[in-house]
């Protein structure tokens, strides 16, 4: 890794979270005040100046180009989170939040230009067929898929298609002389938000969240089902590196762990209008030992699940401080196709914290704040947390907490800051481990695939050998780097992935976890009386 790469990696690792979305309401939205849409002198100015230029202007112009310029300067000013959605991106936006889509169910890569199929997704069509990893798709009703100039796109709409529709694939298989034909009707295929939910000891139960989506209530539960049969008495939640999603999944995840009656988080309009959000039912885990897991990354609605648990003096907090942020947002279609994510709420924690941070200094500014954290020393040691004594609160139970910025957990623990350590989860983050993985396992597929999980958990070793092909693939990616006292490290990622794409993420989280300094705190409290 040259010094230019180490300089940016951890600019790269801040913007990562840039995303973080707390959505207040479906992306349906239908305005109801009279006179939204009224005109008015300033929309008429806009709407002139676009004919004009459509009209008169001497050469010709993409006046929709303009249009999305112009939205975006206008909600550049407004926040860091109100956005335009271009409806190039709007579907996929709303199929990533939805939490399912139509389709066989696979995930893949383009190999010398032929489909080549990474893993069967778990609970699709194509899994329960028997299509496995390392088979290559040649044809899609007939209509050839290789050796053709064809963009995944495309590909996509292969695969994808109307719930209960059919497709014939003939797929290759390596071992096999025969090609192999298999019917699949398409359906719905979930994309979990739930990675993991296992066993951390005899009694801690651990469920990790990616992000909140519209099924990331029923995944968890349906994961707290399992692991209450499991003999789990303790929960730990990660919500690390989670950047949120919809409010009331969030909500619906706090309520399972409080006592009716307690406040979950009030939200307030420009109106001052105040909405608060109670307790309301009979939870799984009212009683338990909770642990919630955060980190640097973790942002609004994984803040408003912590937030609430430490008002109400329930559980236990475990990380870094939060991202910070606290503004709702709600998604309103333009008639286009296109879409705005307005800022339209800010929400307070139970004991009226606002854990949003400053946006004075400007979006780069806003967005590079984990930089200044890094810088700062906050990510090492837990006294370089810079509060502020006017935004201090007092929870029932008398613990003392801040508001402006995140929320800062009750038991710290720092983040590895050494940056060939932080270079290894930049990789791993930008995909590079995924891709070598895959070649790797490419090359002896018939027997990774009979492999079960326990076989592999205890006898797979990650030799020496396939150290050394990683680095030399990584050169030729033009990304050098030495792992030096890391290659143990570097062993378990690449297990870890090799463990995901054989078995799926659950597996992947039980390997990357291991000598976890959070996870490790959290076990460690969890044996404490």
């Amino acid at each position: 890794m040259n010094k230019k790469q180490k300089i940016y990696l951890p600019l790269l690792l801040g913007l990562a979270c840039a995303a973080g979305i707390l959505l207040g309401a479906k992306l349906d939205f239908t305005p109801n005040q009279e006179g939204l849409f009224s005109t008015n002198s300033k929309k008429e100015k806009l709407n002139r100046l676009i004919d004009y230029i459509d009209y008169e202007y001497v050469d010709e112009v993409n006046t929709d180009s303009i249009v999305d310029v112009t939205v975006n300067r206008i909600l550049e000013n407004l926040d860091p989170h109100s956005v335009y959605i271009p409806k190039n991106e709007y579907a996929n936006v709303t199929e990533n939040m939805q939490g399912d889509f139509v389709g066989i169910g696979v995930s893949f890569y383009s190999v010398q230009d032929t489909i080549v199929v990474i893993q069967a997704l778990q609970g699709g069509p194509s899994e329960k067929l028997g299509i496995k990893g390392g088979d290559r798709i040649l044809y899609a009703n007939d209509e050839q898929l290789f050796d053709k100039q064809i963009s995944n796109d495309s590909i996509i709409a292969q695969l994808k298609g109307i719930e209960d529709s059919n497709v014939t694939l003939t797929v290759l298989r390596k071992g096999l002389k025969k090609l192999l034909t298999f019917n699949v009707k398409r359906a719905k295929v979930p994309l979990k938000s739930v990675d993991a939910a296992y066993m951390l000891s005899a009694d801690l139960g651990y469920i990790k969240i990616n992000r909140f989506s519209e099924t990331t209530y029923q995944e968890f539960k349906s994961s707290l089902v399992k692991l209450k049969k499991q003999g789990a008495k303790q929960i730990a939640i990660d919500l690390r590196d989670n950047p949120g999603g919809y409010l009331s999944e969030a909500i619906n995840i706090v309520d399972e762990f409080l006592e009716d009656g307690k406040l979950i988080l009030f939200t307030k309009n420009k109106k001052g209008a105040i909405e608060e959000t109670f307790s309301n039912k009979k939870g799984a885990f009212e009683k338990n030992k909770l642990f919630v897991l955060i980190n640097e990354n973790s942002a609004s609605a994984s803040e408003i699940v912590a937030g609430a648990f430490q008002d109400n003096d329930r559980g236990t907090i475990v990380g870094r401080r939060s991202y910070g942020k606290g503004l709702v947002q709600r998604e309103m279609e333009l008639g286009d196709g296109s879409a705005v994510r307005l800022t339209i709420a800010r929400y307070y924690t139970p004991t009226g914290r606002s854990i949003q941070k400053s946006y004075e200094m400007g979006n780069e500014a806003y967005f590079n704040d984990y930089i200044l954290r890094y810088k700062n020393g906050e990510l090492a040691h837990a006294d370089s947390i810079h509060v502020t004594d006017s935004l201090r609160y007092e929870t029932p139970g008398g613990k003392i907490v801040y508001g402006g910025g995140g929320i800062i957990p009750d038991i710290f623990v720092p983040k590895d800051t050494d940056i060939e350590h932080e270079n290894l989860n930049y990789l791993l983050k930008m995909g590079y481990f995924s891709k070598f993985v895959f070649e790797e396992l490419e090359k002896d597929r018939s027997y990774y695939n009979k492999l079960s999980w326990k076989e592999f958990y205890e006898k797979e070793e990650v030799k020496d050998e396939t150290i050394n092909h990683f680095l030399s693939y990584m050169k030729n990616q033009n990304v050098p780097i030495k792992v030096n006292k890391y290659r143990p490290l570097l062993k378990q990622y690449i297990k870890a992935v090799m463990a995901e794409q054989l078995f799926g993420t659950d597996e992947f989280q039980r390997i990357i976890n291991k000598n976890d300094r959070i996870v490790e705190k959290v076990i460690e409290l969890s044996q404490a009386n």
